[in-house]
């Protein structure tokens, strides 16, 4: 899991976890659902600027999960 911060909270990036818990590998991934190696990547390491929801969707269809089982925010208490 990989924890990036930002101006008003963080996110985690859960993709790497989610993978090894269905002990999927990222070729397996990379094939399967016609996604570049470094699209795969940023999505597991958080350097990305934007999230695209149609890799997000895939993914989830793919990995049957929830957009929050790959990432999920979380915002500064105030």
């Amino acid at each position: 899991m990989k924890k990036v911060e930002i101006e008003n909270g963080y996110y985690f990036f859960k993709l790497k976890n989610l993978l090894a818990d269905k002990n999927i590998s990222i070729n397996k991934l990379m094939k399967d659902t016609n996604t570049d190696f470094k699209v795969i990547k940023r999505m597991m390491t958080g350097e990305l600027l934007r999230f695209d929801i149609i890799v997000l969707a895939r993914f989830c269809d793919y990995l049957n999960c929830s957009i929050t089982d790959i990432i999920e925010y979380f915002p500064n208490k105030k």
